[in-house]
C-alpha cells in the first residue's frame, strides 16, 4: 500500500471515530457508515490472499470518507452539499448525487480488478460491459434497501433516503451510478493495468 493509500485509510478511521461522536441521525448513520463497516475488516482479512492494488484502495477509501461525511449529517444536510447548491443553483442539496456518483465509479473498478486478476477472458468492450452491469447491479439493491428502509421505518426513513421530494430520487441516484462507472472504464482504465501488471498475488488454488 503507498503511502497515499495509507494517510486515506488513517482519515477513514479518524473520521468514523469523529462522525460517531454526536452523528445528526444515529439510525441514519448507522446504515450510512454500514458499508464501511464491513469493507475495512474484509480488506484487512484478505489483504495477503488477495491485495488490491493501490488505485483501488485509494479509491474504496474515498468512497468511504463520502458515506461518513454523509452519513454524520445525513445526505440532505451536508454543508458541502449546500455550498454546492448555492454554487450550481440546484433546487436541492446535491451531496447526495456525489454519493451515487461513487456508488457507480468504485464498484466498477472493484469488479475489473476482480474479473482480470482471476483470469476472465474478455475482450476490452466486453469486460467493460461486465463492470457496468455489475455497477448497476449494486445500485439497484442498494435502492431496494432504501425501499426497505422506508417501508420498515416509515418517515424514519426520511434521513436516510435522502430524496427531498425528488420524485424521479430512485431513477437519477441510478443514473449517477451509471455515470459513475462509465466515468471510471474510461478514465482510469489504463492507468489501473499498469498497476495490475506492478502488483503480485498469490495464485489461484485451481489454476
Amino acid at each position: 500500500m503507498t503511502r497515499i493509500a495509507q494517510g486515506l485509510w488513517l482519515l477513514v478511521v479518524l473520521a468514523l471515530l469523529a462522525s460517531a461522536v454526536a452523528p445528526f441521525d444515529r439510525t441514519t448513520w448507522w446504515m450510512e457508515v454500514a458499508p464501511t463497516l464491513v469493507a475495512m475488516p474484509l480488506l484487512w482479512l484478505t489483504r495477503r490472499r488477495f491485495p488490491l492494488t493501490p488505485l483501488l484502495l485509494g479509491l474504496i477509501a474515498v468512497h468511504c470518507l463520502i458515506l461518513i461525511y454523509g452519513g454524520a449529517y445525513s445526505y440532505a444536510r451536508v454543508p458541502l452539499g449546500f455550498w454546492l447548491q448555492e454554487l450550481l443553483g440546484t433546487a436541492r442539496n446535491p451531496y447526495d448525487r456525489i454519493g451515487h456518483f461513487a456508488q457507480g465509479f468504485v464498484p466498477a473498478l472493484i469488479a475489473r480488478e476482480i474479473l482480470l486478476r482471476n483470469g476472465i477472458q474478455a475482450g476490452a468492450k466486453l469486460l467493460g460491459f461486465l463492470c457496468l452491469c455489475v455497477a448497476m447491479a449494486i445500485s439497484a439493491w442498494y435502492e431496494l434497501i432504501e425501499w426497505a428502509a422506508a417501508l420498515a421505518l416509515g418517515q424514519g426513513a426520511d434521513e436516510f433516503l435522502g430524496s427531498q421530494g425528488d420524485v424521479w430520487d430512485t431513477q437519477t441516484d441510478m443514473f449517477c451510478a451509471m455515470l459513475g462507472a462509465l466515468c471510471a472504464l474510461t478514465l482510469l482504465s489504463r492507468w489501473h493495468d499498469r498497476m495490475m501488471a506492478r502488483l503480485t498475488w498469490p495464485t489461484p488454488p485451481d489454476a
